[in-house]
């Protein structure tokens, strides 16, 4: 077991730090990513990247880079967007960097709003892939997690089906490749989230890489990567960091949700420009 385990923590050396996947050749040369806090990057923590988040696009990024000469990449993505905030802000900004490929994951925090229709936010992302369209590129649409696994968001379960069948459902009209969250059942899985319990951490953010990289057809060298197992703990232990998960986290969000502010108030997108990037260049 522990030679597995140092194994693992080797292939996450090689793919976090210095060293750099591999990919075959792919017909894409300027990627653009937009969003809310999922590609932002956020709980996948790297104080040297812009932002101080790296996420499934830059990681994504990076096998694409690998041996195009002139590939580019931009993340316009900011936390805490809901989806008429990344029409509005972001799209026109993506297709004035011309891309030949574009990803788009927004609408879940409009889902977890109470009171949210899935059918309207899923009418608003249909105009908006119209739009990304515009100039043929490649879009990447992203259905949600299922979250069956999570107590927190377990209630909202039939709420994010409905609106993954709109995207499913949108996807086929535009011609959109299908990045599914929902059928990734290795994120369903706490020990890929972060503290926060919203994010992904690392290692969900490396898992969503390789399915990203899987629906685009790319070949790389990126390996499958185990959590470590969960610590035991008695009741009690639990009850307590749940208290301490709701002080940190719930009550802030929920307090933000009152004075009708976002996380994302005053953050600029971490690469506004696209441009050549790979882990060797920061």
């Amino acid at each position: 077991m522990n030679d597995e385990r140092n194994q693992d923590q080797n292939i996450l050396n090689l793919t976090s730090g210095g060293g750099e996947a591999v990919s075959a050749p792919h017909r894409w040369s300027r990627f653009v990513a937009i969003g809310d806090s999922f590609t932002e990057g956020i709980g996948d923590p790297e104080p040297r990247l812009p932002g101080g988040h790296r996420g499934w696009a830059d990681r994504v990024a990076e096998v694409l880079g690998q041996g195009v000469q002139d590939f580019a990449y931009a993340n316009l993505a900011v936390r805490g967007k809901l989806i008429a905030q990344v029409v509005d802000q972001q799209l026109e900004p993506a297709l004035e960097l011309h891309p030949d490929l574009i990803s788009i994951s927004a609408g879940g925090n409009d889902v977890l709003r109470p009171g949210s229709d899935p059918d309207i936010t899923a009418a608003r992302m249909d105009d908006a892939i119209a739009r990304l369209g515009r100039d043929n590129a490649t879009i990447v649409l992203f259905t949600g997690v299922d979250v069956g696994f999570s107590p927190l968001f377990r209630g909202i379960r039939g709420k994010i089906a409905i609106y993954n069948e709109n995207l499913r459902a949108i996807a086929a009209k535009y011609d959109c490749i299908v990045a599914d969250m929902w059928s990734l059942s290795d994120v369903q899985d706490a020990r890929m989230w972060s503290t926060d319990r919203l994010h992904l951490n690392s290692l969900g953010h490396h898992t969503v890489t390789r399915m990203v990289l899987a629906a685009l057809a790319v070949e790389n060298d990126l390996k499958p990567l185990r959590p470590e197992p969960v610590p035991l703990s008695t009741w009690r232990q639990a009850r307590a960091s749940d208290l301490v998960w709701a002080r940190e986290y719930l009550v802030p969000w929920v307090l933000r949700r009152i004075r009708s502010q976002s996380s994302g108030d005053f953050i600029t997108a971490k690469r506004p420009v696209a441009s050549r990037y790979s882990r060797a260049d920061e």
